[in-house]
């Protein structure tokens, strides 16, 4: 990014990230008396705003912010049943399986039964009155269009038969 000034003289520059000052470091280079800003490695956390400071003894000014769309993931994905961590439930639960993913943007969710795609996309996998036979792996697959990238979650979900216990 290149800061510059229709006018002035003994011009300083400074470069903001929000309310913050942009620093130097291996991958953050600021040059040309300032008024330049160039940033390696792009990380998610990179996006801005981003805002140059011009100012000398008699005047100052501030540009307009900048923002980066940065594209990244999915990853550092999450799979819940309930709202827990749980993976064992009795016979004729409702289960609520919810999977998230960080991505920008938003991942694509599928979700997968026993490793066959099913008929349910998106954070949300509803199942009611749940049998035996709907015990085994669930699989949120995430698919970010821009990134081209895959990542999936899996969980093991056991339904159990409820078992009465009678004593004598």
């Amino acid at each position: 990014m290149q800061c510059s000034v229709s006018s002035g003289s003994s011009l300083s520059f400074l470069w903001m990230n929000g309310s913050f000052p942009v620093t130097t470091s291996s991958r953050v280079q600021i040059t040309n008396g300032n008024s330049t800003l160039a940033i390696t490695n792009v990380t998610r956390y990179d996006s801005g705003p981003f805002s140059c400071y011009a100012f000398n003894p008699v005047s100052n000014g501030t540009s307009g912010p900048v923002n980066f769309t940065i594209s990244y993931g999915p990853d550092s994905m999450a799979l819940t049943v309930n709202g827990s961590s749980g993976t064992s439930f009795p016979v004729g639960s409702n289960l609520t399986l919810l999977c998230s993913a960080n991505s920008s943007p938003p991942a694509q969710l599928q979700w997968a039964f026993r490793g066959n795609l099913m008929n349910s996309t998106g954070t949300m996998l509803e199942l009611f009155q749940v049998t035996q036979d709907q015990s085994g792996p669930y699989t949120c697959l995430a698919f970010n269009n821009i990134t081209n990238v895959n990542n999936r979650i899996t969980k093991d979900i056991i339904i159990s038969s409820k078992f009465l216990c009678f004593s004598k």
